[in-house]
């Protein structure tokens, strides 16, 4: 099933083309709100302290918190991401792109980034909240 089918983007026709991300999107359904995933196990420990390696547990932290719901990557409408080095992401953006195509495809929903001065988890690197809607059958 296409993203199309279960949500529609918004997107003003006057406005340049968004690269990896939504504007903004129209859903109804049930929501799913994830709180902040970081880059650690399920036994909440860190593998690696690499910035696209966190990316990607941490996505992929999102994804089984989503399967809970019987949801999956293309029920996201919202994803915003907390950083600790906005130039770390910036100099690796091929390499998150890639690990966000691995975990979520190319689902690209609503989408902040925000750079802060730390995290809770003081080895933690990038930490994502997610918002989904399942649609009702």
């Amino acid at each position: 099933m296409s993203d199309a089918t279960f949500h529609q983007l918004l997107h003003p026709a006057h406005w340049k083309a968004a690269a990896g991300y939504a504007n903004g999107i129209l859903a109804s359904g049930q929501t799913v709100f994830v709180g902040g995933q970081i880059g650690w196990n399920a036994d909440q420990l860190f593998e690696s302290d690499d910035f696209v390696v966190q990316v990607n547990q941490a996505l992929q932290n999102i994804v089984a918190v989503l399967k809970e719901a019987n949801a999956g990557p293309e029920h996201l409408v919202r994803l915003t991401w907390y950083v600790t080095d906005k130039r770390e992401y910036l100099a690796r953006l091929k390499e998150v792109g890639a690990a966000y195509r691995e975990v979520l495809g190319k689902h690209f929903p609503a989408m902040t980034m925000v750079q802060v001065a730390g995290l809770v988890e003081d080895q933690a690197k990038v930490e994502i909240e997610a918002t989904a809607v399942i649609p009702e059958v």
